[in-house]
């Protein structure tokens, strides 16, 4: 295991903890105290998975999170002693990919660092009839290979999280997907409260791919039940 971990916090002591964590579990450990000097790491650097705080001096963590998606996709895992579930949303709507309060649990946050992972570096098990690596669906192609979507022949940057989201979609065209579901094939692990999770995801991903995300064509609410990606 040789994939590298960033990990930003003003407090150096969880700096120091957290390191000491994740190279028990095998993992290279890079460290910043603040926003700026993240960035400097992620563009000097190949880092496969990003854990940053919120409140830190220079460049806050969401800010940083925000940059950061302008030019990469990986996982990101934002730190915070904020509990508040519209804290989280936040969070996520800046593309984060999960939430994890302090104090946190080190078992929890080392089996979200491998579950982020694994679900950025593989496909998962779910079937679907493919050609020639492509799945095709209306306007949108998705690479398998390389798992990049494209819409109208040009890639959409999305997030590792929005990236497996419309996998699971492409492959299975016109089925409704539960948020409970959702969250389970995604994140790979079980949720008590997935809703606004899954929502938000959902909410970035149709203003990156529809041509009207107030009316969307493709990503569909069903009321009560759950999404699903409309059969072109």
């Amino acid at each position: 295991m040789n994939e590298c971990i960033l990990v930003v916090d003003d407090d150096r002591e969880i700096v120091k903890a957290i390191s000491i964590l994740l190279e028990r579990e095998g993992y290279q450990v890079r460290k910043a105290y603040d926003g700026l000097a993240a960035l400097d790491i992620l563009a000097a650097e190949r880092v496969s998975l990003l854990i940053i705080d919120v409140m830190m001096p220079k460049l806050d963590g969401l800010s940083a999170v925000m940059k950061i998606r302008e030019k990469r996709n990986l996982p990101i895992i934002v730190l915070s002693a904020k509990s508040e579930e519209s804290d989280k949303v936040l969070g996520l709507s800046m593309g984060a990919d999960d939430y994890v309060t302090k104090p946190y649990n080190p078992q929890e946050l080392a089996a979200r660092v491998k579950s982020h992972l694994r679900r950025y570096t593989s496909l998962g098990d779910i079937h679907a009839v493919e050609r020639c690596g492509e799945l095709v669906n209306g306007r949108f192609c998705f690479h398998t290979d390389e798992r990049v979507l494209y819409a109208d022949g040009e890639p959409v940057r999305l997030t590792a999280t929005e990236t497996k989201i419309m996998e699971l979609f492409m492959r299975n065209p016109g089925r409704v997907f539960p948020a409970e579901e959702i969250y389970r094939r995604v994140w790979e692990e079980e949720a008590y409260t997935p809703e606004n999770t899954v929502m938000v995801h959902i909410r970035r991903i149709r203003e990156k791919i529809e041509l009207n995300p107030k009316e969307p064509e493709y990503v569909k609410v069903v009321w009560g039940i759950g999404y699903k990606m409309e059969k072109k």
